[in-house]
Order: structure tokens, then sequence, then C-alpha cells
């Protein structure tokens, strides 16, 4: 049974013990891993991510009245409100609030349903546990009402529930992905044009492997949001729309150093994206090698969102041969590195990577050995 089908049937199982009779909809969303491309979705660039074999679940069945009740396998203490909520309560429930305030302004009935949720995807490690979640509530409460709608719909409103109702101001690239993903490929995004193409990843001889640092710093999302903000203040500075339309030539334009290295991240990590691509369509997975070391120096230094723990299980992981490339992945400040290497190599390099990181920080790395899987998978039941 693939891991999708498996968290359908967790979500089912959950929904029935919890409500007493099955539910009217189920959807499966995965989580994703993004090869390179770290902070240029919101800024009009381009992104390359897949999606992963980590999955959230959702089982619901819709109400006749405004009651919402959520279950999770992640939370004790059921939620449970007479009405849908227009604002955030603090919580994880947000994510579900969120779709569902934006949704019922294109969705016919009255708002009130009934979820089970289950994941097992890691919360915080980078790997869009959120997406995942608001993606496979969209999709639920769209297949439960028996309404179509365009994957891109469905993800620029699960982007804006995150960015209005949440409150943190992310891309599209983790939506996009969870809803277009196809197994045995990359997504190259153009998050501006919203045009999108299949990139081949590397065949068996190779694997990816996420270590994770099991930092989860606050600082993340209000660092993120704020690097945004630096991002927009540099693209008006300069006159732009975005930063993807900056050019290296611009950055003598730029007076504050801070702002500079910004940009410099942004318009580099864009060229990267293309790079690798290019490398992946020529079958030429070698060549990633030095794009995703480069991706994680501009992110230590330009950007500034990484941390101690990540850059050492980064020079970790490049002092084995088996390794082809390694970087962190995600907003910053902790989560995951992405390792790319030799599949025969794996067991050594998970050994050398704990073992090197305990020494400097006395505790281990959680890793996954993650492959690429299909987009969301959903199902009306009645």
């Amino acid at each position: 049974m693939s891991a999708a089908h498996q968290l359908d049937e967790r979500a089912r199982a959950l929904f029935r013990k919890a409500f007493g009779y099955p539910p009217g909809a189920v959807a499966v969303a995965p989580g994703r891993i993004n090869i390179v491309g770290e902070h240029t979705d919101y800024n009009q660039g381009f992104v390359l991510p897949a999606a992963i074999d980590r999955h959230v679940g959702v089982a619901l069945r819709l109400r006749k009245d405004g009651r919402v009740v959520l279950h999770s396998d992640r939370y004790s203490m059921p939620v449970e409100v007479a009405d849908l909520p227009s604002r955030r309560q603090g919580n994880w429930a947000d994510y579900v609030f969120g779709v569902a305030d934006v949704l019922r302004l294109h969705t016919s009935g009255s708002p009130g349903f009934e979820a089970a949720i289950v994941s097992d995807v890691p919360v915080g490690a980078g790997l869009s546990s959120s997406g995942a979640l608001e993606v496979a509530v969209a999709v639920s409460l769209l297949a439960a009402r028996g309404e179509a709608m365009p994957p891109l719909q469905i993800a620029k409103l699960c982007q804006a529930a995150e960015n209005v109702f949440v409150g943190a101001r992310t891309g599209i690239m983790d939506p996009f992905i969870a809803l277009r993903a196809r197994g045995g490929n990359a997504i190259l995004l153009d998050c501006r044009s919203l045009e999108d193409q299949y990139v081949p990843l590397p065949d068996g001889r190779f694997v990816w492997l996420l270590a994770d640092t099991r930092i989860r710093h606050e600082l993340a999302s209000s660092a993120y949001n704020q690097r945004r903000k630096e991002c927009e203040a540099a693209a008006n500075a300069l006159g732009l729309a975005s930063l993807r339309d900056a050019k290296e030539s611009d950055l003598e334009r730029i007076e504050n150093p801070v702002d500079r290295r910004r940009v410099r991240h942004v318009i580099t990590e864009d060229a990267r994206v293309l790079q690798a691509a290019d490398a992946l369509r020529r079958r030429s997975p070698k060549g990633l090698g030095p794009i995703l070391y480069a991706s994680h120096e501009s992110l230590r230094l330009d950007f500034a969102v990484s941390c101690r723990e990540l850059d050492c299980l980064v020079e970790l992981a490049a002092g084995m041969p088996q390794v082809i490339g390694a970087r962190m992945m995600g907003g910053g400040f902790g989560g995951c590195v992405l390792v790319l290497l030799d599949a025969a190599g794996l067991d050594d390099l998970e050994q050398h990577l704990a073992e090197g990181y305990a020494e400097e920080f006395h505790r281990s790395p959680e890793f996954y050995r993650v492959r690429s899987v299909d987009g969301v998978m959903s199902e009306r039941t009645r």
C-alpha cells in the first residue's frame, strides 16, 4: 500500500472513531522538498520543488449548520467552534479555519463540517506540513460539496489563507506542488507567470536524504516575514515591481549593505534554479552538487537564515565521498538539510552525520529517507 493510501486509511479510521460514522470525503496531500530556490517564490522568481512520500490526510463530512469540529492525531484535545471563525485563533486549527473561510466565498451551502486530520509530515522541519494540510482541507471540502475547481485556483486560495488568515507571508510554491506534483519529477515553477514544467529527477542510483536538526526556532516565522519586507523595500528602492527583475548591475545602486546582500541572494538563487533544472534535463545529477552548496552559502551569508546546526550538517555531508551536494532547506533557523547522494552510501552517511552532530551538539539529528510522489489524492465517499 502506498504512503498516500496508508494516510487515507488512517484518516478514515480516526474519523469513524471520533464521530461514529464514515466521512463524506477524504483527501491526502504530500509534503515537499525544494531542490533549490529558497526565498525566491515571494519575489516572483523560480523554484524547483518535488512532492515527497510524507502526507497529511483529511477525512471530512459537511454539517447542516456552521459548527466546526476538528480531531487530529497530533493533538489530544479536539477543537470545536459554534461558527467558522473569521479571524485566527492562535493555534494549529487556524490553517483549517483559514482555508474554510476563504473557500466559503467560492462555494455553496453551510460552512460547518467535521474533520479528522492525520499526518506523517514532521512539523517545523521545512517540509511544508502547513501547505499539505491546507491543500488536503481545500480539496476534501470541495469533494464533499461535489464542486470542482482548477488546481491553480485552489493553490491561490490556500496561499491567501496562509497570508491573510494565518499571517505567514508565504509564496505559492507549497500548495502548488502539493496539487500538481508528478512522481519521478520536480516542477520548475515560474512564480510570476505560474507556468510550470516537469523536470525528471535522478534515477534510483541516487537518493535524497533529509537530515533534521530538530531545531525549531521561534525566530523563524518573524524573520521570514522580515526578509520578505526587506526584499520588497529593496525592490521599491530600485523602482522594480519585484526582485525578479533585479540584475547584478543593480547591486551597486543599493546603499544599504544588508539590502544589497538580500538582493544578491535572490538574483543568484534564481539563476541556480535554472541551472539545476538544466542539469536535471541533461540527466547530470552530479551537476547539482556545486549548485546546492552555493545555495547554502548564499542563504548563510547573504540572506542570513542559517544556523550553526544547519551549517554543521552541510559541512559533515560535504566531507563524505558519496555525497553530491547538500544545503539547508526551508525558511531557515532550523529544520532540515537536503542531501543528494549515491544510494549505496546512505547508511554510512547517516552514521557519519549522526556521530558528528552528536559530538558538537550532544543530541542526534532525525533522518527522513524520501522519494518523489504524485500530488493530492481525493475521493468523495457518498
